[in-house]
């Protein structure tokens, strides 16, 4: 047992599950640099736990330039062949590439509408979709939110966007807020 708080089940293993959910899942975000990164980090989880990706974190951090994005977008072939063979992230060729590709989406998308901030909450109004769950069986892994997304983001060159990566995306930025009802973190 981490404490006596009531968490989201997901997040009842480890410390640093229940710190990750106690301080950063669900609280909405608007920091450019922080909504990159948690699109790699959530685009890298497929298929894997995110208890993996999270034990991974720094050493994406570390790997991937702090997610300057504008560095990211001018990877070499030379540079993402370096990465893919560093033990501190997922070794995944397509997710590694993913990640030029998806910082030049990016900057694409920023010249565009300014950036995933006003991208993002402007479709729900600046205020987010409160899920207002009891229990994990109740939270879906799609709605019509991420599907709307995810078809959208592929438009604009993005990888790793499927509606089910999106909608845990949108969790993770607070742009939804699943915590469950009993939750000590919220609904908020």
């Amino acid at each position: 047992m981490i404490d006596d708080r009531i968490r989201c089940a997901w997040a009842t293993h480890t410390p640093q599950e229940a710190h990750y959910h106690d301080t950063e899942w669900g609280r909405p975000q608007r920091d450019e640099r922080v909504l990159f990164e948690f699109l790699i980090l959530e685009g890298a989880q497929a298929g894997l736990s995110w208890r993996t990706i999270l034990n991974k974190r720094e050493g994406y951090r570390a790997v991937f330039d702090g997610f300057d994005v504008e560095r990211l977008a001018r990877y070499t072939e030379a540079d993402l062949e370096a990465r893919v063979q560093d033990a501190r992230i997922v070794r995944n060729r397509l997710k590694v590439w993913g990640v030029r590709k998806n910082a030049q989406a990016y900057l694409r998308l920023r010249n565009e509408v300014g950036g995933l901030a006003p991208y993002l909450w402007d479709r729900v109004d600046g205020q987010p979709v409160v899920g207002g769950w009891t229990a994990m069986n109740q939270v879906p892994a799609t709605t019509p939110l991420s599907d709307a997304i995810s078809k959208d983001m592929k438009k604009r060159g993005f990888t790793f966007v499927g509606s089910t990566i999106i909608y845990a995306y949108l969790q993770a930025t607070g742009v939804v807020n699943d915590h469950l009802a009993d939750c000590w973190c919220g609904p908020f």
